[in-house]
């Protein structure tokens, strides 16, 4: 046998033993001989790196390292889930889901919710050509060099796959091994780590990949996504990533009605705790791939599924008093400051009381003993006070009338729940909010500049807004602590390249109260540059597709400040994209313009998202409903019954694919 059919024989056994130990947890090699094999294949590549393979089973080792992380945007979005609590919520899910879809036979997949962060990792020929974290969902950073050392991920798929796809796994540290690791570190005199799933999340950033080689990390996959897959449901997507080399937990089940999702429910909120990982919930998804895509996603999250999260763990502790923090639009947030306690893996020493009616509601008191639980496993919240173990002498708790950083008196408005320090352009922590959102990844994405840095900058007077960090230079920066050439250097770069960030971004970066990322862009399409928003009266704003009063007037307030107007000139002058640059398409038209188009149905030329795209680019608009207001529906095979019904109800034209290629062909 030759030099390359040693290696390859090699490669493929050691694959194997990995995923015997790794995946089906039954291992058929002693360690040591796994160790001899390995170090015969590794001393076979160095003698012949003409016959290199980054996906070898040799590079599992780690050993690349990673200085910075670059970023990178998703092929297809990553979306959080919609939480539940009850069974009552699932019901009312599952009507809605019936809704959409009319009375079709509905089965769900019923999976464990792992604690742990989530991955997405494309395969392209069977190999591993990439990983990314969440991020924000629409981007997130390239941890590829990391993740090749978890041994249950693999390298390089078995059986008959598709050319490329991603898919979405949870990266867990086990308990066991979570506890070997503190027991190290508390041997050495190290200060051992919080919980499982933060010590996984921080290894996927550390810069050496050797490190993260050495932990016991493991990855558990849950959903796969692209074109074409060769499947039809959520549950035959998780079979079949099995025989590529997956590992998928074997607790995944096919339920084929709501009353089995309950008994799966009740099975795991007793046994979950003989798990060897974290688990909070459980995800319960509709099972076909047609109703996902019928179903859709709203903002945020998909409307094919929802997490029902375990009742939280809950704990006693003591209140020793209450802080209060400002956030960059004013608003006032009173925190608890507690006795520390352990609560769900993690040691809790504060918690948000929101606001002064939820302290008034509670009736809390400085030394009362308080119930502390994690709203959704994360947040730490206080849901009530033990009377019975309330001191005689105790009062009721005054609310602060003064801002806590400036000590201007508080407002609050008609309506709200919030207090408010009015004193938008003097008070530090708004004022160093404000330009920490600026500089944020959803908005500006500044690189070299983070938040602690804004706040050295503002500290030491040298920016007082946004626009002041356009005349940053490097001289000033330099003398700052824990600014070197390179850092100085790279924080000038890095607002410098922001003027290339477009409109809609740099909107939603001004900060203007109740301007999100969606009202950010709805606002830019529609009025194409800042002077014609700026310009807009009320009754104009509110004409505006999902512009409600409340927004319209938080506009209007925003350009009727001076010094907002004199910041944006500023801005303008610095060169700040204030307007959309359209991007022209030679084959773009207007003959769709004012008509309203829903896609629904699985079709053959074309996939949903190029047909909307060439109904944006044609001057229409994608609904996302059948209402009075829709004007066609492109039908492809197996639309949903119920909007089908709904169409034919209204008496709307539906149209087929071959049909719409007519219609924009037109002259």
């Amino acid at each position: 046998m030759n030099v390359q059919n040693t290696i390859q024989k090699l490669r493929d056994e050691l694959d194997q033993y990995n995923y015997n130990y790794y995946v089906l947890d039954s291992p058929t090699i002693s360690d040591y001989d796994f160790d001899i094999q390995l170090k015969q294949l590794q001393d076979l590549e160095n003698k012949h790196p003409e016959y290199f393979d980054e996906n070898s089973p040799s590079q599992r080792v780690g050993g690349a390292i990673t200085k910075n992380f670059k970023t990178v945007p998703h092929e297809y979005r990553m979306y959080s889930l919609d939480n539940s609590y009850s069974k009552e919520d699932l019901i009312e899910w599952e009507k809605r889901v019936q809704k959409v879809l009319g009375e079709v036979p509905l089965e769900y997949t019923c999976e464990l919710k792992y604690d742990g962060a989530s991955i997405s990792i494309t395969y392209e020929n069977g190999k591993l050509t990439r990983a990314v974290t969440r991020g924000d969902g629409f981007q997130g950073d390239d941890v590829t060099n990391n993740i090749k050392t978890i041994k249950s991920i693999p390298l390089q798929l078995k059986g008959d796959f598709p050319d490329k796809f991603d898919v979405r796994g949870e990266i867990i540290l086990p308990f066991a091994g979570f506890e070997k690791m503190n027991q190290d570190l508390i041997e050495i005199g190290e200060t051992p780590y919080s919980n499982p799933r933060n010590t996984a999340s921080g290894s996927l950033k550390l810069q050496d990949s050797a490190e993260v080689a050495k932990r016991p990390l493991d990855c558990l996959l849950y959903f796969l996504i692209g074109n074409n897959l060769p499947f039809a449901t959520q549950y035959d997507g998780l079979e079949a990533a099995r025989k590529w080399g997956f590992k998928v937990p074997k607790e995944a089940k096919l339920a084929l009605s709501l009353e089995e999702v309950f008994k799966y429910i009740d099975f795991w909120d007793i046994h979950r705790h003989e798990l060897p990982y974290e688990t909070d919930g459980v995800v319960v998804k509709v099972n076909r791939f047609q109703y996902q895509d019928e179903l859709g996603y709203t903002a945020k999250s998909p409307r094919w599924a929802m997490a029902y999260k375990f009742k939280s763990e809950q704990v006693s502790t003591v209140l020793n008093s209450i802080s209060y923090q400002v956030g960059r639009t004013g608003a006032i947030t009173p925190v608890a400051n507690l006795e520390p306690v352990q609560l769900a893996g993690t040691i809790v020493k504060r918690a948000s009381l929101y606001n002064a009616d939820q302290i008034e509601k509670l009736d809390i008191r400085l030394g009362d003993t308080v119930f502390v639980e994690k709203g959704g496993e994360i947040i730490p919240k206080i849901i009530a006070v033990d009377l019975s173990k309330r001191s005689e002498n105790s009062e009721p708790t005054k609310y602060i009338t003064h801002c806590p950083e400036c000590h201007t008196e508080l407002i609050k408005n008609e309506g709200e729940v919030n207090h408010y320090c009015p004193n938008f352009y003097g008070c530090p922590p708004q004022i160093i909010g404000r330009i920490q959102h600026y500089i944020s990844r959803k908005a500006m994405d500044i690189e070299g500049l983070g938040g602690e840095t804004v706040a050295l900058l503002f500290n030491n007077g040298l920016v007082h807004n946004y626009a002041d960090l356009y005349q940053l230079t490097v001289d000033q920066i330099l003398p700052l602590e824990r600014m070197a050439q390179k850092s100085a250097d790279n924080l000038v770069k890095g607002v410098e390249n922001s003027k290339s960030i477009p409109f809609e971004r740099v909107l939603y970066a001004l900060g203007i109260r109740y301007v999100g990322e969606t009202v950010a862009k709805k606002l830019a399409k529609h009025y194409k540059n800042i002077d014609a928003l700026s310009q807009a009266t009320l009754m104009d704003l509110v004409l505006v597709d999902e512009i409600g009063e409340k927004i319209a007037k938080s506009v209007l307030e925003f350009f009727e400040n001076e010094e907002n107007r004199i910041i944006i000139d500023r801005l303008k002058n610095c060169g700040i994209q204030f307007e959309i640059i359209e991007n022209i398409n030679p084959n773009a038209t207007d003959k769709l313009a004012g008509k309203v188009f829903v896609v629904s149905g699985v079709f053959q030329q074309f996939s949903r998202d190029e047909l909307k795209k060439a109904i944006e680019e044609n001057g229409g608009k994608v609904g996302s409903s059948i209402s009075a207001k829709t004007n066609y529906v492109v039908a492809g095979d197996n639309m949903g019954p119920a909007k089908l019904e709904k169409a034919n109800k209204l008496n709307i034209p539906i149209l087929s694919e071959g049909d719409f290629m007519i219609l924009i062909n037109e002259n």
